[in-house]
């Protein structure tokens, strides 16, 4: 269902391409492309390190860059965010801001502008505890005064405490990818990671940060000999490394960074996906939903978020306990020595990614809910 005339959409996050890349990044990408169709024109206001205020043009939308200058428990602040952010407002016909992002609900309140407001709701703050307190109340009048809130997942939407006082207002939109907008890994690149690794190894992709649990899954490696390849850097990374030499493991491979292609590449060479994430700060999972796309098997966690929305166990793939070595080296023998078992589970999740979890679907779903949103409030406003 499309939207009968233009709509202009101005997304709200602390970051954004190119600077960073992350999921949240990613989601809101897959929003301003997959909407254009439908009628809908995104603006992107996001805060950068670089020295200058700029806009700059990412796939087809305009990215207002405003300069950080200072950061507070990996918030971002900016002065110059609050007078950008009146100028876009006003243009725009509705404002979609992406949760978590205190600085966001600080502008959103200062400002003053009336327009109809929507909230993805990534994920609650799990880290910072003792400032969480203090921004509670924040958190609380902002999604309060917004008019939509939307989780990525039921799961999310059951589990999460600070969801539950705003149910009334809340729907699930799950995220979704394109397929056509990732690249097709060349022969070179497929036999260049063939070469190193064979088809038959578990693969990782992600950015190594403490809530991925990747230190349960060396301890789950320990005593095996199957080839585990892990695609990323991060904050944790030296650990990894030192944890893996201290307990004996030598068949995972850290591979560090890697381009779109050789991400493909391994991700069709792949036999099964590993994703040991086992703290609520991990809401999603993109990349399991990748692996999803590319038709693997999959192993996570059940720790109350999307990633058991993606992968069903027993269905997709199997999910084990979190913070679980052993039951998560279980579930890697189990498809390591089941590879019947294990392609099928593969082949039902590129199915599942089919039917729920495509970028058409997240952008029409959007799509829909701009345009009850919007009606709504030119309703209230014929009213006046």
């Amino acid at each position: 269902m499309g939207i009968s005339s233009t709509v202009k959409v101005l997304h709200f996050f602390k970051t954004y391409m190119p600077d960073t890349i992350g999921g949240i990044e990613q989601v809101i990408n897959q929003i301003a492309r997959g909407t254009v169709s439908h009628g809908v024109v995104s603006d992107i206001l996001s805060l950068t390190d670089r020295k200058a205020d700029k806009t700059i043009e990412v796939d087809g939308h305009l990215v207002h860059r405003c300069r950080s200058n200072f950061e507070v428990a990996s918030t971002p602040f900016s002065i110059s965010a609050f007078t950008r952010f009146r100028q876009l407002a006003k243009e725009a016909d509705l404002i979609h801001f992406h949760f978590p992002y205190p600085f966001a609900d600080i502008v959103h309140l200062i400002s003053g502008i009336k327009k109809p407001t929507v909230v993805s709701y990534h994920s609650d703050i799990v880290k910072q505890k003792h400032l969480l307190k203090l921004y509670n109340p924040l958190q609380n009048y902002f999604l309060g005064s917004v008019d939509h809130i939307v989780a990525a997942s039921p799961n999310y939407l059951a589990s999460s405490k600070v969801l539950s006082r705003f149910k009334n207002k809340c729907s699930v939109i799950p995220y979704g990818l394109d397929k056509n907008s990732y690249p097709e890994a060349s022969s070179e690149k497929i036999r260049y990671w063939s070469e190193k690794f064979g088809q038959h190894f578990f693969l990782f992709v992600g950015v190594l940060r403490y809530y991925k649990g990747l230190h349960v899954l060396v301890e789950a490696a320990k005593g095996t000999d199957y080839p585990i390849v892990i695609v990323g850097s991060g904050p944790v990374e030296d650990d990894l490394k030192k944890q893996a030499a201290k307990l004996g493991v030598n068949n995972i491979y850290f591979v560090g960074q890697q381009s779109d292609e050789d991400k493909v590449a391994l991700l069709n060479l792949c036999y099964a996906f590993v994703f040991p994430s086992h703290l609520r700060s991990e809401a999603f999972g993109i990349s399991l939903l990748e692996a999803a796309m590319y038709g693997k098997p999959l192993i996570s966690c059940e720790i109350g978020t999307g990633t058991t929305y993606i992968n069903i166990d027993k269905e997709t793939g199997v999910v084990t306990p979190p913070s679980d070595p052993a039951a998560f080296r279980v579930a890697m023998d189990y498809l390591w020595n089941n590879p019947e078992q294990a392609t099928a589970m593969g082949k039902r999740a590129k199915e599942r990614y089919c039917n729920i979890f495509t970028a058409s679907m997240m952008s029409q779903s959007y799509v829909s809910l701009y345009k009850k949103l919007l009606d709504k409030y030119r309703s209230s406003e014929g009213d006046r």
